[in-house]
């Protein structure tokens, strides 16, 4: 019994094989009903922490399989060496992957019958294949039975059917039937026989996204279906072709046939409708005629009855006339009386209201000279009083000494308070000094700041001119834009530590570093047309977005990463202005991108698998990780950082921030010092304006005492005039008494006469309404009667008129019925019509379409009898034959079209599917070519891998070629089962299976025996590559089965080792003990140097 060991330095599963003695009668079966599924192994693992990727194999049973009794090999997630000596059962672990997911017996090359596989002496032998699935393990068991040859199948212990198995199988992308995933031993041979078409269809099933090899297909079905519409297209085309020449010679005569007979058909209706064109113009004429006659028979009769009524009314009308006439005289004769009178009495009243209007003009004269006196009275009296008062306040103050003595001591005060305001002044002054002298010595210090800045700047001037000069422009034209523009990001930002300006100029481009960042599009197209355009300088500008990121939080909290060594994001690196930081974050993600340190980059790979970032720093690299498109695969790369040239000079913001915040509080200071200033200022102006107030106070006091002399002389005259103006007066009163008695007076007497005028205007008034009613009634009859005998003499000349035309028109109506009946008689007689018989249908339908007047029938009779008259010697057997061939034109034509359609729309679908099915394909096969070629140039020999194909159109054509040089001296040739020896094709199939590896979206790959054939040099190469190459983190699993290996190979920890022995006195596997077996082995190392 064997078990299968390992290296000891590598982690993994440890896999036992018991191999029986090859004499039958010593093998024994195990212990179990044939129809029951093998013993339950342990519950299905949960997801492995180990980095299987999805459909890798984690473990692999075999019972009565092969040389196999019962055997459990478990692999590890990377490179497997399956090792051991020819007939232990190597390939029998190969045969029990292909046949326990669905594989055809015959694909192993041993057996066509999977009965064939089951161990010697057993009637049943198992396979049981457990996947690593990240959403849990899946178990797939195959129970084989040899008398039926039949297999039952079973998921997760579950009965199901092999079509099932192979769509899980298929699910997970493995494909035990190609040769590039899948290479047994008695097939290795067979894959440098594989044509180039044969080899690109295997790598696309392989390696290709999963519609690559359904497009190829689908191009090639197109394609066929293409020809076969090309072919059919052609053939009928050219028959159509021959049909239209043939048609074509006759066409001419045809269509002369045909023209002749319709000239003849023409002629024949035409001669057909001009009869009863006729008559019908002769019977319209009769009706038209006949309706006439009629109207002006009912007119005459109208006309007759409407003049009789008409004579009666002018008559009684012309009596209404003489009446009105008669009495409107009358009325005018009392009009004229009554407006006498009326007149009479209207010149009384003018006179009286004439003497009202003098009464009351002398009575306002007296008036007014009254009012004028007394108003001279009371502005004099008024005046006096206003004198009077005045001397009295002169007299009150008489003693005036002591109010000028209060004022005398106020102005002592305010004198004094001005005195000591000024000295307040002057400290407030000192104090002034001695703050501004302070800002000075803090702004000296903010400048020596400042230039550590300069020694930025000074590197921007000599590595980027004309950036520098770019700057010196912005600092003197900032007035020319809207909003803010920032200076280049080197200059605006300031590190917190210098040490760590390396992850910054690492991170951000060389040309984003010296952009300038505007925060409108117009500001930037300004700035580059004077800078670019007329300046001639080559410098960079960016627009930071519009909505700021700069406080955008990062998708996952620092504490997260801290366990893995990471102290900060980018953006806590280092301070920069908003438009800036917010350029920086949203192209940059500066907030997303952790720094690490030493802890991190030895724990990378955990990093990578754990936190999945896309960006990350390290104490001295950056890594960058991506998600392969086609495979899903998770790949990194590392790149060492660059020392930092820029970003090195370092302000101490926190010590500029405190002489900042010092500089800003003796500013406070001093405004408020020159508040207080302008506030004494103010005081002693306040003082000032007083001191002012009071000498003008004490000054009018003074001129006060010298009024009261005067203000005596002027009251004195006012009692004089007042005393003449009131011996002057009127009895005002009296004289309006005797003026309102005279117009009581005359007032009652143009009273009396207004009533008598109202009495005679209204007579007068009610006359002339009179009159006017009736002059309206007599212009009324007069209009009346005038309208009627106009109308009269109208209707006696109208009725004449209708009677004679009503005499013309019945002349001509029998004149036309005559007509009509020898016309009718006629068109029958053309037609062949009996008297009863109606006008055929067909000759109706003709009619329609015929000129419909004599003039047009006539000419084109004429015209249509010329035309016939030329056509001679025409022979109808060619025109049925001409016919017979147009309709089969027609159809072939349909046909063609339809053809034609279906023909674009295969091409369409051919250019679509080619579309995406050859551009990543190429894309893929250059991947191939490239780690193909490296593989061989790292060999010093050559190889290339192409996509080769006659013509572009044959998709069917297209194939991978794989061409190699062993030798300098010799050209690239064709990889053949012939040209290269059997060596150089091993080596040629490894590494092109290699080169398939990290492309590879397959979960795992066998190789079998592969070695065979490679001398020494080749196979340690080889071996360093499968090495290299499959110890790759996210690389499939891959198993390399080989009987014997080279000393002093390279190994990988990552390896897993796999020994298979095979003898007559093998352990059980459960009595295996490996650790056991390092004891016994410690020991005996140990005695043998005693012995």
């Amino acid at each position: 019994m064997a078990t299968p060991s390992r290296k000891s330095s590598t982690p993994g599963t440890v896999a036992s094989k018991r191999a029986l003695p090859r004499d039958p009668s010593s093998e024994v079966p195990s212990k179990r009903k044939s129809s029951a599924p093998p013993a339950p192994p342990p519950p299905p693992p949960l997801p492995s922490s180990r980095p299987f990727v999805e459909g890798s194999i984690v473990r692999i049973v075999m019972e009565n399989f092969l040389t196999y009794d019962i055997c459990e090999v478990s692999p590890g997630p990377h490179l497997n060496m399956i090792i051991g000596a020819n007939g232990t059962g190597k390939s029998s672990i190969v045969c029990a992957i292909c046949l326990g997911l669905a594989g055809k017996p015959a694909f192993m090359g041993r057996a066509d019958k999977v009965g064939f596989f089951v161990k010697r002496g057993c009637s049943k032998g198992m396979v049981e294949i457990e996947l690593f699935r990240t959403s849990g393990n899946l178990i797939i068991t195959r129970e084989i039975d040899v008398a039926k040859n039949q297999s039952s199948w079973f998921i997760n212990k579950k009965s199901t059917t092999q079509k099932v198995v192979e769509e899980q199988v298929a699910a997970l992308n493995i494909q035990v039937g190609n040769l590039c995933q899948f290479l047994p031993q008695d097939k290795v041979g067979e894959f440098a026989k594989l044509s180039k078409i044969e080899l690109l269809e295997a790598t696309e099933k392989s390696i290709g996204p999963p519609e690559m090899h359904r497009y190829h297909c689908e191009l090639k079905n197109f394609r066929e279906k293409e020809k076969q519409l090309e072919t059919s297209c052609k053939e009928k085309t050219e028959y159509l072709e021959k049909m239209i020449q043939r048609n074509e010679r006759y066409k001419q005569d045809v269509e002369r046939f045909y023209e002749r007979k319709r000239h003849l058909d023409l002629i024949e209706m035409l001669e057909a409708k001009r009869p009863w064109v006729e008559y019908e113009n002769v019977r319209q004429e009769y009706e038209e005629v006949k309706l006439a006659r009629d109207r002006v028979k009912e007119e005459v009769r109208k006309l007759k009855e409407g003049q009789i009524p008409m004579t009666r009314r002018i008559e009684e009308i012309e009596r209404q006339r003489h009446t009105l006439e008669a009495r409107i005289k009358e009325k005018a004769t009392d009009i004229k009386e009554t407006s006498q009178k009326c007149k009479q009495k209207q010149d009384i009243i003018e006179r009286k209201d004439k003497q009202i209007e003098e009464l009351q003009q002398a009575l306002t004269v007296k008036q007014n000279e009254e009012h004028d006196r007394q108003r001279r009275i009371s502005n004099t009296r008024k005046m006096i009083e206003d004198l009077q008062n005045e001397l009295k306040t002169t007299e009150n103050c008489e003693n005036l000494q002591p109010q000028i003595d209060a004022i005398t001591n106020d102005l002592r005060r305010v004198q004094d308070e001005k005195a000591l305001c000024e000295g307040e002044v002057i400290d407030k002054r000192g104090e002034k000094e001695s703050l501004e002298k302070e800002r000075k010595s803090v702004g000296d210090n903010i400048v020596r700041f400042d230039n550590l800045m300069n020694q930025k700047e000074d590197k921007l001037r000599q590595r980027y001119r004309d950036t520098y000069d770019a700057v010196l422009w912005l600092r003197n034209n900032r007035d020319k834009f809207k909003q803010r523009v920032c200076e280049p990001i080197m200059l605006t930002i300031n590190m917190k530590d210098n040490k760590n300006a390396k992850y910054i100029e690492n991170h951000i481009s060389s040309n984003d570093l010296r952009a300038f960042v505007f925060e409108s599009q117009e500001d930037m197209e300004i700035f580059l047309k004077e800078i670019r355009d007329n300046k001639k300088l080559r410098v960079n500008a960016v627009i930071a977005p519009k909505s700021s990121y700069a406080d955008k939080a990062p998708s996952r909290s620092l504490n997260e990463l801290k366990p893995y060594g990471f102290f900060s994001y980018l953006r806590e690196l280092f301070d920069a202005p908003d438009p800036v930081m917010s350029f920086l974050c949203c192209h940059y993600h500066i907030h997303e991108v952790p720094v690490g340190t030493e802890r991190t980059r030895e724990r990378i790979e955990r990093v990578i698998q754990e936190t999945r970032l896309k960006q990350m720093y390290t104490a001295e690299e950056k890594y960058v990780v991506k998600t392969s498109f086609y495979s899903n695969k998770v790949i990194s790369s590392n790149t060492s950082l660059k020392v930092a040239q820029f970003l090195t000079v370092t302000v101490d913001l926190e010590q500029r921030r405190h002489l900042e915040e010092q500089l800003k509080e003796i500013n406070r200071k001093l405004q408020a010092v020159e508040a207080g200033l302008i506030a004494l200022c103010e005081r002693n102006k306040h003082l000032e304006h007083k001191d002012n107030e009071l000498r003008q106070k004490k000054k009018e006091l003074l001129e006060r005492k010298t009024k009261k002399r005067q203000l005596e002389q002027k009251i004195s005259s006012k009692l004089g005039s007042l005393k003449l103006m009131e011996q002057d007066t009127c009895n005002l009163e009296e004289e309006e008494r005797k003026a309102s008695t005279k117009i009581k007076e005359i007032n009652v007497q143009k009273a009396k006469l207004v009533t008598e005028l109202t009495n005679f205007v209204k007579i007068c008034t009610s006359l002339h309404i009179q009159k006017v009613d009736l002059i309206l009634q007599n212009t009324t009859v007069i209009s009346e009667k005038n309208k009627l005998e106009s109308d009269y003499m109208a209707a006696s000349s109208q009725l004449r008129i209708t009677e004679q035309h009503f005499i013309e028109l019945d002349e001509s109506r029998q004149r036309l019925l005559q007509k009509c009946k020898e016309l009718m008689k006629r068109a029958r007689q053309v037609c062949n019509l009996g008297a009863e018989q109606t006008v055929p249908q067909e000759y109706q339908t003709a009619f329609q379409d015929l000129p419909n007047t004599l003039d047009e029938i006539d000419a084109l009779l004429t015209e249509e009898r010329s035309r016939a008259s030329c056509f001679t010697g025409l022979n109808p057997t060619v025109v049925e034959e001409y016919t017979k061939r147009e309709e089969e034109i027609e159809q072939l034509t349909e046909e063609l079209k339809i053809k034609k359609v279906e023909l674009d729309k295969y091409r369409e679908n051919i250019s679509q599917v080619k579309e995406r099915w050859l551009n990543p394909l190429k894309e893929l096969v250059e991947k191939i070519n490239e780690k193909f070629s490296n593989f061989f140039s790292s060999m010093q020999c050559a190889g290339e891998v192409d996509l080769h194909t006659e013509n572009e159109e044959d998709y069917d054509k297209y194939g991978i070629r794989i061409r190699v040089k062993f030798r300098s001296s010799t050209q690239l040739h064709e990889l053949t089962p012939h040209h290269q020896s059997g060596g150089e094709r091993s080596v040629s199939t490894m590494l092109y299976l290699m080169a398939l590896q990290e492309l590879n979206r397959c979960p795992f790959r066998v190789v079998d025996e592969i070695n065979q054939g490679m001398d020494p040099i080749n196979e340690r190469r080889v071996f360093e590559m499968v090495v290299n190459t499959a110890c790759k983190e996210n690389t499939s699993q891959y198993f390399f089965i080989t009987p014997k290996l080279l000393q002093n190979l390279p190994y990988s920890e990552k390896m897993t080792v796999l020994f298979v022995y095979n003898g007559p006195h093998m352990l059980e596997p459960n009595r295996w003990n490996l650790k056991a077996f390092q004891r016994r082995r410690r020991r005996i190392t140990f005695t043998q140097p005693s012995q």
